[in-house]
Parts: C-alpha cells; sequence; structure tokens
C-alpha cells in the first residue's frame, strides 16, 4: 500500500513537471490594494480581478498565472466582467469612467463617460450589445456597447446604486441600492421603464442575481440576509440568514442551484436555492472578502480579499 502511494505521489509531481497536470495554488498575491470584484471568462480560461490599485488583472486558469494587467483608470477598480462572446472587458471605477477593453491585446477599446459619481457596478446584457451600470450617483444607465453612447438613463434610486444583473433572458434588469431605499428594482429592457420595486430588505442592498428560469431574483445585503423574490408579483420567497457578517459577495453555481456569499469577515457560506437551506458554511483566513466566484467546474470557489489576496476553497464541506 505504502509503495503504490509513493508511486502515485511519484505520478503527480511528474504530470505536474511536464505541465501535463496543472498545479492550482491555494491563494495568490493578485493586486497591492484591495480586490474588489472576480469574474471568469466565457470559456472559463481566465479569471479577471478588479482592484483598488486602479488595475484590472488577467489570470490564467487554473494556474493563477497572471497574463495581462489592465492599465488606465485614475481610481480604484469596482468591477470587471467580460462580454458574452469573451471578446471585451467592461470595468468601471471611482473616477467615474467605465472602460471597454479588447480582450486579446489588452487595449483600451473606449472610455464612456457619464456618471457623476463611483461607477459601482456593470453589466453585459446576454446579447452583448448592450452595457448596464449602477452609480454612486444613484442612478442606472444603459449604454450601447458598439458606440459607448448613453442609450437611457433608467432612473435613480433613493441611495447609491451598488449592484446591476441581466435576466438570463435579457428581458428584464435588477439593480440594488443603499440606504435610504433599501431596494431591489426591476426594469423592463425593451421598454425601458421600472417594472416593480422588491422590499424587504432593512440595510442597504449589496447584491443580486437572476436564477436561471428568470422566475427568482435573488438579492444580499447589510442586514445579513440572503433574499430570495419571486419576479412575477415581488413578493419575497424566502429569507436565509443572518451571516456572522456583513455580505458583499454573491454568486450563482454554474448549475443554478446554489449561492455563495461571503461578507466583511471572511465567512464564505452555500446556499441551497430549493430547500433555502444553508448548505455548509467556513471562515476565510482572511478579512474582508468583498466577491466570490465559482470556478466553471462549480468545485471550487474563489474569494477576493482586502488583504489584495486571491482565495481558493473547496465548494463543498470535505
Amino acid at each position: 500500500m505504502l509503495s503504490r502511494t509513493l508511486s502515485l505521489n511519484i505520478l503527480f509531481v511528474l504530470l505536474i513537471s511536464t505541465g501535463l497536470l496543472v498545479a492550482q495554488p491555494d491563494s495568490w498575491q493578485a493586486h497591492t490594494a484591495p480586490v474588489h470584484h472576480l469574474s471568469f471568462s466565457p470559456d472559463g480560461k481566465t479569471l479577471l480581478s478588479a482592484g483598488f490599485d486602479n488595475t484590472a488583472k488577467l489570470w490564467s486558469w487554473p494556474d493563477g498565472k497572471e497574463k495581462k494587467v489592465l492599465n488606465g483608470h485614475t481610481g480604484p477598480v469596482y468591477c470587471a466582467t467580460y462580454s458574452p462572446d469573451g471578446k471585451l472587458i467592461a470595468t468601471c471605477s471611482v473616477d467615474k469612467t467605465i472602460r471597454l477593453w479588447d480582450t486579446a491585446e489588452g487595449k483600451l477599446v473606449r472610455e464612456i463617460k457619464g456618471h457623476t459619481e463611483i461607477v459601482d457596478s456593470v453589466a453585459f446584457s446576454p446579447d452583448g450589445k448592450t452595457l448596464a451600470s449602477a452609480s454612486s450617483d444613484k442612478s442606472v444607465r444603459l449604454w450601447n456597447v458598439a458606440d459607448g453612447k448613453e442609450v437611457k438613463n433608467l432612473g435613480a434610486h433613493g441611495g447609491n446604486a451598488y449592484a446591476v444583473a441581466f435576466s438570463k433572458d435579457g428581458k428584464m434588469l435588477a439593480s440594488v441600492s443603499g440606504d435610504p431605499d433599501k431596494l431591489i428594482k426591476l426594469w423592463g429592457v425593451e421598454d425601458k421603464k421600472l417594472l416593480k420595486d422588491l422590499k424587504g430588505h432593512s440595510a442597504s442592498v449589496t447584491g443580486v442575481v437572476f436564477l436561471p428560469d428568470n422566475s427568482k431574483v435573488a438579492s444580499i445585503g447589510h442586514d445579513r440576509m440572503v433574499r430570495l423574490w419571486n419576479v412575477a408579483d415581488g413578493k419575497e420567497l424566502g429569507a436565509m440568514g443572518p451571516t456572522p457578517d456583513d455580505l458583499y459577495g454573491l454568486a450563482l453555481s454554474p448549475d443554478g442551484k446554489k449561492l455563495a456569499t461571503s461578507g466583511y469577515a471572511g465567512n464564505i457560506t452555500v446556499w441551497d436555492t430549493d430547500t433555502k437551506k444553508q448548505v455548509y458554511t467556513r471562515k476565510a483566513p482572511q478579512f474582508g472578502a468583498y466577491c466570490i466566484v465559482w470556478s466553471p467546474d462549480g468545485q471550487k470557489l474563489l474569494t477576493g480579499h482586502d488583504r489584495q489576496v486571491i482565495i481558493v476553497t473547496p465548494a463543498k464541506a470535505p
């Protein structure tokens, strides 16, 4: 038995050394300031990070090696995300701008201006033709990706708008806000009008995502709760929590059946969307997990931290 184990270990080392098996790091230093957002490329081969060191970075997955650095913002980068075809990257920043980058070359395609305060979040529509943004100027806006022109200022929250997310069919947009609103707003993308307000969080709402069938929305907030909503009537379907710390990160699993959340004290929790129960929770070894994303195979969770690192943890209990 010992000789078999030794042989397997030798084989493992040989596979790594020859490049046939890629070693995956448990963590790595990603930025020189907090890591605020993470997302994967559509093909799952590249991880994109947004940092408060004014940069966005591309990392090969799963080995975590740096591929490109996107330089140009003059303030912390809050969000960085891929277009559905993977050819563009959108970033947004404290410098009040949105930037579109060519993925292959890492070069700036255009700068988009219009917001008057921090741009907190950006999201591409499923067809890749429209970009939505949320800002601390309280507005939610739609932009034409092809020319960078504003399509519509949808309207304003009563507080800072923190995040936006398109439904999977592209027909709706959700946005969330802080005090005094504490709302999730649902917008019709085609008619560009407000559909309804979802009320229930008792503190700032910091994240939102549509579930795969577009009939439900999940949200998180500083009330330390994860809430599920019925899109049709705007009613709350259930609340999960409270968690030990204020929530900042929210991600839907690749199979659409689980939610992962991360919080200010570094806690990571996985929730079942059907049973509305906690699957498991663990404390990450770093303070302040501002963002979370599932690995493309659904086996790992990656978190970005205020101590400049990206940490990789198993997506299920041992």
